[in-house]
């Protein structure tokens, strides 16, 4: 089963990235399949531990995953990384072992630590309608401009009405970033 969280890693300078990523969940084991163009793989290749944020906050994931924010953050516990605020748990993983695609990595990571400040009542059908836009968003590039819009109008008729103010708020910011995508 792919959870989708949010994956905090740091750069070779101590920067912390945020990015939206589906992870193969497991007990003590997880696995990641970044794209290897993404901060998210060569942060993990280089340095070998990241964050795996769970979160209800829709938000978060745009404004990372689209906007490339650095959003609010604490230190991590065991390893060297950095954990999302508003997160509702997390896992601190270690990569363990590593294979894939030129296009892909293929990261079995190993839980190192487990947190928690809240918990994850998961996603109204709005949230989930602004994380499917949201990874829509982000693969524009493989994807034909009509179907996309397609998929957004049915996206956004789910946000309004059935979203509050943050998730109709996150699907504005989805929608100002697929048009200002499609006008290059």
């Amino acid at each position: 089963m792919i959870i989708e969280t949010i994956f905090s890693t740091l750069d070779e300078a101590g920067s912390p990235n945020f990015a939206p990523m589906g992870v193969a969940w497991g007990g003590d084991y997880l696995t990641v399949r970044p794209y290897r163009s993404t901060h998210t793989c060569r942060n993990l290749l280089s340095n070998g531990y990241g964050v795996v944020n769970l979160s209800d906050d829709v938000l978060a994931y745009v404004r990372c995953g689209l906007y490339h924010e650095v959003l609010p953050h604490f230190p991590a516990k065991s390893i060297p990384g950095v954990v999302f605020q508003e997160t509702c748990s997390w896992r601190e993983i270690e990569v363990i072992s590593r294979s894939g695609s030129d296009e892909r990595a293929e990261l079995r990571c190993r839980v190192l630590h487990a947190g928690r400040q809240k918990d994850f009542l998961g996603f109204c059908r709005s949230g989930s309608a602004v994380i499917e836009a949201a990874i829509l968003a982000t693969r524009l590039d493989r994807r034909d401009l009509r179907t996309t819009a397609e998929k957004l109008d049915h996206y956004g008729e789910i946000v309004e009405k059935t979203g509050d103010e943050p998730e109709k708020q996150a699907f504005r910011l989805i929608r100002d970033y697929v048009r200002k995508k499609g006008e290059r």
